[in-house]
């Protein structure tokens, strides 16, 4: 951690700290804001400032010169118990934390964004949260969602089932959005709960003045409360602060890599439009499972030997083959249009299906229906006896996947939940009108 070499030298000579307000030129040019830390300093030539704006920039130190503003001496967060009473009047509900920004709070002493462990970091944060719920919060993991494992699904479950046994009224997931819509499916298939369980995150973070960081949180709170008893995922649904969707947590996924309305329904509509702390059904005809008193139940046994395969032009049979020499118990193709892929790949599907390996079709257009029948190569893909996927996202059937090799190692069982809508991820024979809205 720290600055060395050229960058060191170069903030040592203006008695710059980390923490520190700093004016720095170059190519006359101004940027103001404070020191960050720095992980990494492959070329040691540069420093990272974080701008009023909330952005992070990079600059390299040379031909540059630097102004001290003012010395690092904000004060951090107070850290003392804030020893708030519980109102009985209001449900309980308890936030868990895997990481991400949503669930994180700023150190103002160096502008960094650290995750807020404890229910007083969040309230501190996020006062509003008081007006809704008592809130108990706990960090159970501090990991970029990219690292997300099936193991860790599991350990997310388990904490969600402890806290319903624990009297939760509802629970809230931080998480990063990258893998968000994988938790919210593996947590599908592994709870079912008498209350409602939403996942939420936050695609920029709360020392930007575009976070959606507060609204996300507030209105997963607000879905924490309702009847809804499943495991949803709440995110914004347009680009400005106007409210948010509530997705069935199957049926969602990440569709842009910036934009604070990237989660969206695929092949259904959300369930429920949040706003002004109302929530709303979309379609009055739109099935859920309603809060309970219930017992919470866990099935979390899963095979984490399951491998997603994209078909493209060109493919190679031996991809297939390569997964079964290494032992894989399943596989989901992403195939193209209606669930296709090249004929060079047959031999090594009929290989799988003898040696008892399952793998379901799905297909790369999203929306529609996967339909093996219409034209003579899905016939044959049929034929070596790969499972339709129907309407089902790739992400969705890989995480079903793993999770239906768990319950069971008899192939006809495994094909029997592939096909079985277990949590709403199975949908209507027809989809036109999800794409068409």
């Amino acid at each position: 951690m720290g600055y060395k070499g050229s960058s060191g030298k170069f903030l040592d000579s203006s008695d710059i700290s980390i923490g520190d307000i700093v004016k720095i030129t170059k190519n006359e040019t101004s940027y103001q804001g404070i020191l960050l830390d720095r992980a990494e300093d492959p070329d040691d030539k540069h420093i990272v400032l974080k701008l009023n704006s909330g952005y992070n920039v990079g600059i390299d130190v040379v031909d540059a010169t630097a102004e001290l503003v003012q010395k690092g001496d904000i004060p951090k967060l107070e850290h003392h118990p804030l020893n708030i009473k519980k109102d009985a009047d209001k449900p309980d509900i308890s936030i868990i934390s895997t990481g991400g920004t949503v669930a994180s709070v700023i150190d103002y002493k160096t502008g960094a964004v650290h995750p807020a462990f404890t229910a007083d970091d969040l309230i501190r944060a996020n006062p509003e949260l008081l007006s809704h719920a008592n809130i108990n919060g706990k960090a159970i993991l501090n990991i970029l969602s990219e690292n997300m494992r099936p193991e860790y699904w599991v350990k997310t479950a388990r904490a969600i089932v402890d806290e319903i046994n624990d009297g939760a009224d509802g629970v809230v997931i931080a998480h990063g959005t990258d893998t968000m819509h994988y938790t919210s499916a593996a947590l599908n298939f592994m709870l079912d709960t008498p209350v409602p369980v939403v996942v939420t995150g936050a695609q920029r973070s709360s020392d930007r003045p575009s976070s959606d960081a507060f609204m996300n949180l507030i209105s997963s709170l607000v879905a924490a409360k309702s009847n809804i008893a499943e495991v949803t995922l709440c995110m914004h649904a347009e680009e400005d602060d106007s409210y948010c969707y509530l997705h069935r947590g199957t049926k969602v996924r990440k569709m842009h890599t910036t934009r604070r309305d990237t989660f969206r329904s695929i092949n259904a509509l959300p369930i429920a439009k949040i706003e002004n702390g109302n929530l709303k059904l979309v379609d009055k005809t739109v099935e859920y499972k309603k809060r309970s008193n219930n017992d919470v139940h866990l099935r979390d046994e899963l095979e984490e030997k399951v491998a997603l395969i994209k078909s493209y032009p060109g493919i190679p049979g031996d991809i297939i083959d390569y997964h079964i020499d290494k032992g894989y118990k399943g596989m989901v193709l992403e195939g193209t249009g209606l669930g296709h892929c090249p004929d060079n790949l047959l031999p090594s599907l009929e290989r799988a299906k003898n040696e008892d390996i399952p793998i379901i079709m799905t297909s790369q257009c999203f929306y529609g229906l996967v339909d093996m029948n219409v034209y003579s190569t899905g016939r044959k893909i049929l034929s070596a006896g790969v499972i339709s996927g129907l309407d089902m996202l790739p992400e969705t059937a890989y995480v079903k996947m793993v999770w239906a090799l768990g319950q069971t190692d008899n192939i006809e069982e495994v094909k029997k939940i592939i096909q079985t809508d277990i949590a709403g991820e199975i949908g209507e024979k027809s989809s036109e009108k999800f794409f068409l809205n």
